[in-house]
C-alpha cells in the first residue's frame, strides 16, 4: 500500500512539473485542494525526490545538512524550486552557494512556511513569514501567484505525510540584512 500511494504520489508531481507548458494558467484554488482522502504516506523529501525535478534542490538539502529537519513531523509548507529553477542561477553561483553552507541553510530555509500552507489559503496572503525569518511577499497576478515579484508558483497542493510542497520556478533569495 505504501508503495502503491508513493507510486501515486510520485506520478502526480511528476505530472505537476512536467506539464505541458502551460504553467501560467490562472490559479484555480478550488481545483487544486487536497483530496480529502487518506493522509500522504511519504515526507515532502520523500516526494521530492521521487519526482526527479528536484535534484538540484535534494543535493543543496544534504550540503546544508537540512534533509533530516525536513523529514521531522512538521507541518513545513515547502516552495520547491526545479532544476530549472536553480539552473538560472549562473552555474559559478551556485557552485558558491552550495560550499558555503551558511548561505545555502539561509536561503533554503527562506523556502519554507511553518505550518501547512495550501494553496486555497496562499491566494488570500499578501505575504508569509520563513523559517528563515524573513517575509515572502505573495500577489495573485493575472491569475498567477507571485512571490517577491520574481517567482511563480507552478504546482500547488502536493501533499506530504509532513506538510505541503508548492512548485516555484525560480529561487527565492532572502533579503540582505
Amino acid at each position: 500500500m505504501i508503495r502503491r500511494t508513493a507510486a501515486i504520489l510520485s506520478i502526480a508531481l511528476v505530472s505537476a512539473c512536467a506539464g505541458d507548458k502551460t504553467e501560467s494558467a490562472p490559479v484555480d484554488s478550488t481545483a487544486m485542494a487536497p483530496a480529502a482522502s487518506a493522509p500522504a504516506a511519504v515526507d515532502i523529501v520523500e516526494t521530492a525526490v521521487a519526482a526527479g525535478t528536484f535534484t538540484t534542490l535534494a543535493k543543496a538539502l544534504t550540503a546544508s545538512g537540512l534533509i533530516e529537519t525536513l523529514k521531522g513531523t512538521g507541518p513545513f509548507t515547502v516552495l520547491a524550486p526545479t532544476d530549472e529553477a536553480f539552473a538560472k542561477i549562473p552555474a559559478k553561483d551556485l557552485e558558491a552557494l552550495l560550499a558555503d553552507t551558511a548561505a545555502l541553510k539561509k536561503v533554503l530555509t527562506y523556502h519554507v512556511i511553518s505550518g501547512s500552507v495550501p494553496a486555497s489559503t496562499v491566494t488570500t496572503l499578501t505575504e508569509a513569514t520563513s523559517v528563515e525569518g524573513s517575509k515572502i511577499m505573495i500577489k495573485v497576478v493575472d491569475g498567477k501567484v507571485m512571490l517577491n515579484d520574481a517567482s511563480e508558483v507552478t504546482a500547488t497542493d502536493i501533499a506530504a505525510s509532513n506538510g505541503v510542497i508548492h512548485v516555484i520556478n525560480t529561487v527565492l533569495m532572502p533579503p540582505k540584512k
